[in-house]
């Protein structure tokens, strides 16, 4: 019976007893509720940060972003840009000492990790899931990024970024008392030994270096916009009776502060917007170029000659490197937006010209800023002369000034405007770094700091030069390893303002945490691995097209801004051919 059942009906008896409410499929939701259910666009944004910015460039960007904090009238000490600073180091030092012990417990196969990434630039490595095999080896994400990471640690490097410690170590020990030598030497080694080091260990490919490049403009716009807004409202630092000086959030006190971000900026996104074709995102070159035309409005408005000169030397080299013809297209075209902007609508035509040819009469009639320059700068020249082989000692330039100095020399700064009372700021440095520190070190002092300097823009500057070279035949691999055009641009751009600057400036101030960011960039370009042996598989490497364009992202996660590669395919040498022959 159980039986015919069950053929009658062409299933057992069970599934018939089944209820109908349990074996239906739930209904799909309607479309306005999955219309309700997408994320809001915070999400949508943070999801897309999260994606482009890597983590580990996060310290760098919060040392930006906290530049524009408003400074406090008189404040002294270090900053929240200096604290966020001194995480990027912290951080970097912790994970060397997490990757050091990992790569300790597992024995050789750091030296594994080195040869997997040889293997990877010819093309003769493969990646599965999380690990990648390289030559019948298998090597597990974690090993890939501390042989990256402590790749950068080049005795080059070490020799480079370290060569200032024993002059500064020897400085501190001339000083008036420990505390001000232990004070001076941290703030030297900051600016230019351990942040320049630790950004030199968290970049790691061109997408890392847009990301800051693009930071340094955001930074730049928003004091820009700050300080447009301060000379239209007349709510800016006091110039020439008039409070029209545009300082952003530094104040009068730091009127180079909106100058240098502002300069930094427009240098940055003059190298992102000379970049090649095909080496750079879509829409990267004529969203720079915007921005570098918007930025020379601040430029212009915060007055500061020795701004104007360094950034209009670099920018005249930035073209001269990208090609004359499109030198001659861009000064073409900044020829017309001058004329426009002061002949045609006269923005700001009296002070700028009135400033502009204060720069042609520094010694025919100079003015009493530069008369208390020029004073300072004999007083520094004079402590050498004393002192020539270990200077005075660090900070020690306000306690010998008076000693040294003319009568020509004023009590102070006037300062006021932008929210602050009248103030006399005392002149407490030279205004000269190169002065700054043959004073204070003498001849053992700038010979350490200037070497390291001048070999950071030699190294970078033959980089640079290198990524026009063409290559063919045999040389294509060795092409596509170079360094994009733009990354070049944008960090020999930085060095070379700041060395052109130093002539007019030292450090002192909110700002000069730029100084190491310059420096930290410019060693990434001229002390990094060579291109296309920083990771297997990274820019450049012979994944990708010969721009070198493609970023490298976790396994499973799309690459943006990626080429089909141009080159064969090669099978690697440790794994037969799936062609068989007959």
């Amino acid at each position: 019976m159980t039986h015919a059942a069950t053929h009658a009906t062409g299933k057992p008896a069970a599934h018939a007893a089944v209820p109908a409410t349990e074996a239906a499929v739930p209904a799909a939701p309607p479309v306005a509720a999955r219309e309700t259910a997408r994320p809001a666009p915070l999400t949508v944004l943070a999801r897309g940060l999260r994606r482009h910015v890597p983590a580990r460039l996060l310290p760098a960007l919060a040392v930006l972003a906290l530049l524009a904090y408003p400074a406090s009238p008189g404040a002294e000490g270090a900053t929240p840009a200096d604290a966020a600073s001194a995480v990027l180091v912290l951080t970097v030092a912790l994970r060397l000492l997490r990757e050091g012990r990992d790569s300790g417990g597992r024995g050789e196969s750091g030296a594994g990790g080195e040869r997997g990434g040889s293997a990877g630039e010819t093309g003769g490595s493969r990646e599965t899931g999380g690990s990648r095999e390289t030559g019948g080896s298998r090597e597990t994400g974690g090993a890939r990024g501390a042989t990256r990471f402590r790749a950068a640690l080049t005795p080059r490097a070490a020799l480079v970024l370290g060569a200032p410690v024993l002059a500064l170590a020897l400085a501190a020990l001339g000083a008036a008392d420990a505390a001000t030598g232990i004070a001076g030497l941290g703030r030297y080694l900051q600016i230019f030994v351990l942040v320049p080091a630790a950004l030199l260990l968290s970049l790691r490919d061109a997408r890392d270096v847009r990301v800051l490049a693009w930071g340094l403009v955001a930074l730049a716009l928003a004091e820009g916009g700050v300080g447009v807004v301060q000379y239209l409202t007349g709510s800016g630092a006091s110039y020439m009776g008039e409070d029209v000086r545009a300082v952003g959030t530094f104040g009068p006190g730091d009127v180079m502060g909106m100058a240098t971000v502002v300069a930094y900026g427009l240098v940055a996104a003059s190298g992102l917007a000379l970049a090649r074709t095909g080496e750079a995102p879509r829409l990267q070159r004529p969203l720079a170029a915007l921005c570098a035309a918007a930025l020379l409005v601040p430029l212009a408005l915060s007055f500061s000659r020795g701004a104007w000169i360094a950034t209009a030397a670099v920018l005249g080299l930035q073209l001269l490197a990208a090609g004359p013809r499109r030198a001659l297209a861009v000064l073409a075209a900044a020829s017309a937006a001058a004329v426009v902007l002061v002949g045609g609508l006269g923005i700001g035509s009296a002070m700028l010209q009135e400033r502009l040819s204060s720069i042609t009469k520094v010694t025919d009639a100079p003015d009493q800023s530069v008369t208390d320059r020029y004073t300072l700068w004999a007083a520094a020249a004079d402590m050498w002369r004393e002192h020539p082989v270990t200077g005075v000692g660090l900070k020690n330039f306000p306690a010998h000034r008076d000693s040294h100095a003319s009568l020509a020399l004023s009590a102070g700064s006037d300062t006021a405007g932008a929210g602050q009372d009248f103030r006399v700021q005392p002149l407490l440095s030279p205004h000269n770094m190169y002065l700054l520190v043959l004073g204070e070190q003498g001849l053992i002092g700038l010979t350490a700091l200037a070497g390291s300097w001048a070999a950071l823009l030699v190294l970078g500057v033959r980089r640079l030069a290198g990524t026009h070279q063409r290559l063919a035949g045999t040389h294509q691999r060795r092409a596509r390893r170079r360094r994009p055009l733009d990354c070049g641009l944008v960090a020999c751009g930085l060095l070379v303002w700041q060395l052109v600057d130093f002539t007019y400036a030292d450090i002192g101030g909110p700002a000069t945490v730029m100084t190491a960011l310059a420096l930290g960039l410019a060693a990434w370009w001229g002390l990094g691995a060579r291109y296309g042996a920083e990771r297997p598989g990274a820019e450049g490497a012979g994944s990708y097209g010969s721009g070198g364009s493609a970023a490298y992202e976790a396994p499973g996660r799309p690459v943006p801004y990626a080429t089909p590669c141009s080159a064969p395919h090669r099978q690697p040498a440790s794994q037969p051919s799936e062609r068989r022959t007959p």
